[in-house]
């Protein structure tokens, strides 16, 4: 199987194709054959392999992909999140392999859904690594090699993005063709008003011959904003909200969790709706389908960092065809395994640009035996002097995530104060911009003053050490920094130095003389102007 030689995969015992694959073999004995014997030979060769092949292609699965726009770990009843309820999550879980260790290409949605589509890291994309930027067209996405293979592709909601795919020499989204023309009533403003499901119906409807498909549901829930209160007009209590401990306790921050709770729940309504329209079409059992998000959640200190929060996502996996249900996984997974995963389903050779390797034979019952997962970020927003990025490398690997900020003098969630359209100085701590406007947000910054809510705004926007460790499961919401640990020397030295070989070994730019290329690829979406950043955030 193409994957990474990374010198932390110890072995694989899954296979580059499934069983069964069809391979045309003609055993002629041939001695001399007349123009036209051959040409009668060869004809009657084509139309059997036409027809095997697409025989072939009609019993090969289904793929969906169910990916929520901004959703952390461990966010769905599945896990024990008590605040939301997520039964079509969960049926997709007990249905086949809910994953504990899944990351995340990157903290942002264009870098990390390129990842996903490519099966490569986000610093082997170029422009398609960072956010908002184009998406060079020599990077295979998957739902195109599937398309090329006879699958009916496409996708509703949000697709890769935000970007300009054009830019970078492609006809349409990589996720494929847009079906978005049906829509519903929002049932809250934050909300979109596409109806997910519905254009999943029109899609099917739509598909030629009974092909096979491959359909990407891209919901733009929970992306902010939220309609104020909307989970406690819901029913929610603020007793349910699970506030992570790099956040305040506090009643605006329980409130603004259950909107973000009531959000996912309807991009979970939306998924039961999808897989009752398979169960009825009996397409279910031979569907292979992936829950998943493309980074965490749109909070202080979650979203746009490599911590917990930003890059470790929840994952359920089913192919009741194929997969045995009821399966629980601690193995360490990436959004780079998902293209290939997608491929061997389908029998497709996995492409050689892909760094993945293929989910199929750990959900058959084989070990995943992989020494680290890595993510990584380059410029999200338009959030600092000279639109400059904040470059990250994150590693997790065993109890211990290590990350690396390249750049430490920067400010990881925006300069503190921005220009005004006149030119003139924003206001003080205006200019967080890595972080998207909240409730949550407002609360820091208005209480940065208080003597119990006052620290909670230095740990999401101040500046970081170069290095930065943490054990994830002691303390999963990266509070306690063990960079310095006598007691971790090892364990520090040892991931160090397997980061720097496996960046350097898959050519990060960082790694390498040309790690400010980063800053020249365009941005797409709105540029904002800063002043010089200040060296201390402002009172």
């Amino acid at each position: 199987m193409p994957h990474q030689n990374d010198g932390v995969f110890h072995k694989s015992s899954v296979k580059t194709s499934l069983s069964g694959d069809t391979q045309l073999r003609c055993p002629l004995k041939t001695k001399v054959f007349t123009m036209k014997s051959m040409l009668l030979v060869l004809l009657g060769l084509l139309a059997f392999a036409q027809s095997e092949s697409m025989a072939d292609v009609n019993e090969r699965p289904n793929i969906v992909l169910a990916i929520s726009d901004d959703q952390s770990f461990p966010h769905a009843s599945a896990y024990g999140c008590k605040g939301v309820s997520t039964p079509s999550f969960d049926e997709i879980a007990a249905a086949g392999v809910l994953f504990h260790n899944a990351y995340a290409g990157s903290p942002g949605c264009s870098p990390s859904r390129a990842s996903l589509l490519t099966g490569r890291y986000p610093w082997q994309l170029e422009q398609a690594g960072t956010h908002a930027s184009s998406f060079p067209s020599k990077y295979a996405a998957y739902p195109k090699i599937l398309k090329q293979a006879g699958y009916w592709v496409g996708y509703t909601g949000k697709p890769w993005g935000p970007g300009n795919f054009k830019a970078g020499g492609r006809k349409e989204n990589p996720a494929g063709p847009a079906f978005n023309s049906k829509t519903e009533k929002s049932p809250f403003s934050g909300i979109s008003n596409k109806d997910y499901s519905g254009n999943f119906q029109d899609f099917l409807d739509k598909r030629p011959d009974d092909r096979p498909f491959c359909f990407w549901y891209g919901a733009h829930e929970p992306h902010r904003g939220f309609e104020s209160r909307s989970g406690l007009k819901s029913g929610k209590s603020l007793d349910d909200a699970d506030v992570p401990a790099f956040l305040p306790d506090h009643p605006v921050v329980q409130s603004d969790m259950l909107d973000y709770y009531r959000e996912i729940e309807h991009f979970d309504l939306h998924l039961g709706r999808i897989i009752k329209i398979l169960k009825d079409a009996g397409e279910f059992e031979n569907t292979l389908i992936v829950v998943t998000s493309d980074n965490g959640m749109a909070f202080p200190r979650a979203k746009a960092n490599c911590f917990e929060y930003g890059i470790h996502v929840p994952m359920a996996i089913s192919w009741p065809s194929a997969v045995q249900p009821k399966q629980q996984s601690e193995a360490l997974v990436s959004f780079v395994d998902l293209a290939p995963t997608f491929l061997q389903a389908a029998g497709v050779d996995i492409h050689p640009q892909m760094a993945g390797v293929s989910l199929i034979g750990h959900m058959q019952g084989a070990s995943l035996e992989r020494g680290a997962v890595y993510s990584s970020r380059e410029r999200h927003s338009s959030s600092r002097y000279m639109n400059w990025t904040y470059p990250q490398r994150a590693m997790r690997s065993g109890a211990y995530l290590l990350i690396h900020n390249f750049k430490p003098d920067r400010w990881p969630a925006g300069d503190p104060v921005k220009l005004n359209a006149d030119g003139t100085l924003g206001p003080a701590h205006g200019g967080y911009h890595d972080i998207d406007a909240c409730p949550s947000l407002t609360f820091l910054i208005d209480s940065r003053h208080d003597r119990k809510w006052g620290p909670y705004l230095n740990w999401s926007v101040d500046k970081r050490g170069e290095w930065q460790l943490f054990d994830v499961e002691e303390d999963p919401e990266c509070m306690r920094e063990l960079i310095k640990s006598p007691r971790v020397k090892r364990i520090r030295e040892q991931m160090m130095a397997q980061m720097n070989e496996f960046l350097t070994s898959t050519g990060d730019p960082r790694m390498h003389e040309n790690g400010d290329v980063w800053e020249s690829y365009i941005r797409y979406s709105q540029i904002r102007k800063f002043p010089m950043p200040p060296t201390q955030i402002p009172e």
